[in-house]
């Protein structure tokens, strides 16, 4: 899934050109070419579809030009996650009817690839043998209230990589419950990496989802045909926008979960990037060749390698350059970039 604008990584990220595509690391690699050659690991390349906006499709190809202009499945409108896997899994079904799905966000950082693929080899077999729908659960290292939980039963083999039985995906919560949710041992973070058979979710849409499987599944005839683009603008304009956890997680009963152990992050602000770069005696991590630092420190510096910046007297800020605009921000504010964005564009609304 590669169609979101991620607007917490502005300036760098904008909606023609977001965070997916973007060498946040600073390594010569867009967060969407790690994600495919993760992909590579488990899949050939010709099964290896790209979900976006339809907006994005040139982008993808100039970074992908492993993959055909088919295998980038487009989205007319951005309706959330439900839809959008309800119309890639239909459409990869009305191909192989005994179709596994893989479904992965593209702007996540996974470290230990190995380990990956080796979960997902577990969470395929479930998802084949036991016509399951598959969730790979992550480890809890602090209360966070940005991610959702998955809750199974407390006496549930807690081991890595063992499987467990969903009792109920939880929403994201308050910090006093993320708390509990942590001590208590049996709630591991909902990294939004699924796995099913094609029939399996096309089936619980049709059980939970009635509106969403009569647009996106009940026609197969709908894809790869002539008019395809327009029964699919018309199922978009049509559905609601909803997330496939509200959907159909917090819904079904035969869901299963992967304890997995693998370095992750959602990559969803600055700060979280700051766990993956490399850090001067001051705790700064900097992005940018011609950066000088004094009486700094604890600070994000991501700008681009021609422009040289000196900084001085900085503690716990975020300074980012791109395209002429920079922003300079505290990390404890750093959630309220959203907020400050809508002024951004309402003042200047042709930035992009």
């Amino acid at each position: 899934m590669a169609g979101g604008v991620g607007s917490r990584f502005w300036p760098k990220s904008t909606s023609s050109y977001p965070k997916q595509f973007l060498d946040v690391l600073g390594i010569g690699k867009s967060l969407l070419r790690l994600s495919f050659e993760r992909m590579q690991k488990i899949c050939p390349d010709d099964q290896i579809y790209i979900l976006t906006n339809e907006d994005y499709l040139d982008l993808v190809l100039q970074q992908l030009p492993e993959l055909t202009a088919s295998q980038v499945i487009c989205e007319p409108l951005r309706k959330n996650t439900a839809p959008c896997i309800a119309y890639a899994s239909s459409k990869i079904y009305a191909v192989n009817k005994e179709a596994v799905l893989i479904i992965a966000p593209s702007d996540h950082l996974i470290i230990d690839t190995n380990r990956f693929c080796e979960l997902i080899d577990t969470a395929v077999a479930t998802a084949v043998n036991e016509e399951q729908l598959v969730t790979l659960g992550i480890h809890p290292t602090r209360p966070d209230t940005g991610y959702g939980y998955i809750e199974f039963d407390k006496e549930a083999n807690k081991n890595p990589g063992s499987v467990n039985k969903v009792l109920q995906f939880r929403e994201k919560p308050n910090i006093e419950t993320a708390q509990e949710f942590v001590a208590a041992g049996n709630y591991y973070w909902n990294a939004g990496i699924f796995v099913w058979k094609a029939a399996t979710i096309i089936e619980a849409f049709k059980t939970y989802q009635a509106s969403l499987f009569d647009l996106f599944c009940a026609n197969e005839q709908m894809y790869h045909a002539q008019d395809e683009k327009n029964l699919v603008l018309n199922a978009f304009q049509k559905c609601e926008d909803i997330s496939i956890d509200f959907a159909i997680m917090e819904h079904a009963k035969n869901i299963s979960v992967v304890l997995a152990d693998f370095d992750w992050s959602d990559l969803g602000t600055w700060g979280s990037l700051t766990d993956h770069l490399d850090k001067d005696s001051n705790n700064n991590a900097v992005v940018g060749s011609k950066v000088l630092m004094y009486n700094s420190k604890d600070c994000l510096v991501h700008v681009p390698s021609e422009k040289l910046v000196v900084l001085d007297g900085l503690e716990s800020m975020i300074v980012v350059e791109s395209d002429n605009i920079l922003l300079v921000l505290k990390k404890e504010n750093e959630q309220e970039l959203k907020k400050y964005l809508k002024d951004v564009y309402a003042q200047f609304p042709n930035l992009g």
